[in-house]
């Protein structure tokens, strides 16, 4: 019995699509993705659908190279990290100019022999995009690659003169001090900061703005009444933020922490030590993490716009994609203080 022909129909079912979009692929109409005209064109081949069964798949095929930006990053941003709402924004933003994201996890040991990982092909990739990812070396090492790169927050120690990179952050100084300086003018008058300083530049930057507002007052910062150890040991144990606390003789009248999930962790050792929030001290974050909003009393932070800061990230990029030769950029995206029960007596 003689086989059926081949419709376009049969192409479109064997590949899940439309037969319309098929049907399009086929033809060359229709704004059809690159990717998804070959698949067609090499089912068709495949099927030896009319004209096409006498063709090879290399005379058809677009011969243009995938555009490809790779992100990289040492941890995945959770649903609850800003960068999670930043990749989101990027990734439509680059999708629009036809190029495809992939990402890469850092591991220890690629760090450690300053090495890429396995899946990542440097002479496939057009640009890179780095989060998460606060290596002085490990950077250095990316920024010789020769590709176009943008880091999204960077290492504390990065000299911005012989970074070849651009940089793009959020607004940490001027809101944090804008937060300290508010409660200095609220009656509060012994702080202390939780969090590495030196964890990465938007740390380093918040402890700026937190010493300028001190400074500015005439306030002077009593070491022992802050936290600030190396990020690896933040955490390290159950029960190790309640065992800072401990260790404090006197604890200051306010806290500002380097982040929201820092600041959410002692506020629940604050508890744990039978201490009210804002009563007996208040507490500040940063970032509005979804659990700043979700935890009692509701924290006083800093709104990052994410969203944005991705859409910003991937036009510095495809910028730097088009122009390699351009000065580099260090560009700060502005940020919102926002003000809840935990500092109950600043405006």
């Amino acid at each position: 019995m003689a086989r059926d022909k081949v419709t376009i129909q049969d192409i479109a079912d064997a590949l899940g699509i439309s037969r319309n979009t098929a049907s399009k692929a086929l033809n060359g109409t229709g704004g059809i993705p690159e990717e998804t005209r070959n698949k067609v064109i090499k089912k068709a081949i495949e099927l030896k659908y009319k004209q096409f069964s006498l063709m090879e798949s290399e005379s058809l095929l677009s011969t243009k190279t995938p555009k490809n930006i790779a992100l990289l990053t040492e941890n995945l941003p959770n649903t609850s990290h800003f960068g999670s709402a930043l990749i989101s924004g990027l990734e439509k933003r680059i999708s629009a100019e036809g190029y495809n994201l992939s990402i890469h996890i850092i591991r220890d040991i690629e760090k450690k022999t300053l090495s890429l990982p396995n899946n990542f092909d440097a002479a496939a990739v057009d640009g890179i995009i780095c989060i998460e990812l606060f290596d002085l070396e490990y950077s250095k090492m990316i920024t010789g690659l020769e590709i176009p790169a943008i880091f999204i927050d960077c290492s504390a120690f990065v000299c911005y003169p012989d970074f070849q990179a651009d940089v793009l952050l959020m607004e940490n100084e001027h809101s944090t001090y804008q937060i300290t300086k508010r409660l200095i003018d609220g009656g509060y008058k012994t702080f202390g900061f939780i969090g590495d300083r030196n964890h990465c530049r938007s740390f380093q930057e918040r402890w700026v703005g937190f010493n300028r507002a001190l400074s500015e007052a005439g306030i002077q910062l009593d070491p022992s009444q802050s936290v600030l150890d190396d990020d690896g040991l933040f955490f390290s144990s159950p029960g190790w933020a309640d065992n800072k606390l401990k260790e404090m003789a006197e604890l200051p009248s306010a806290f500002i922490c380097a982040n929201d999930f820092i600041a959410v962790s002692f506020m629940t050792a604050l508890k744990n030590l039978n201490l009210s929030i804002p009563k007996d001290i208040v507490v500040c974050g940063f970032d509005n993490a979804p659990e700043s909003r979700i935890i009692e009393p509701k924290l006083t932070t800093v709104h990052i716009y994410s969203n944005e800061m991705g859409v910003s990230a991937a036009e510095m990029l495809l910028s730097r994609i088009d122009h390699p030769d351009q000065p580099y950029q260090v560009s700060h995206i502005y940020t919102k203080p926002v003000i809840r029960e935990s500092t109950p007596q600043i405006s």
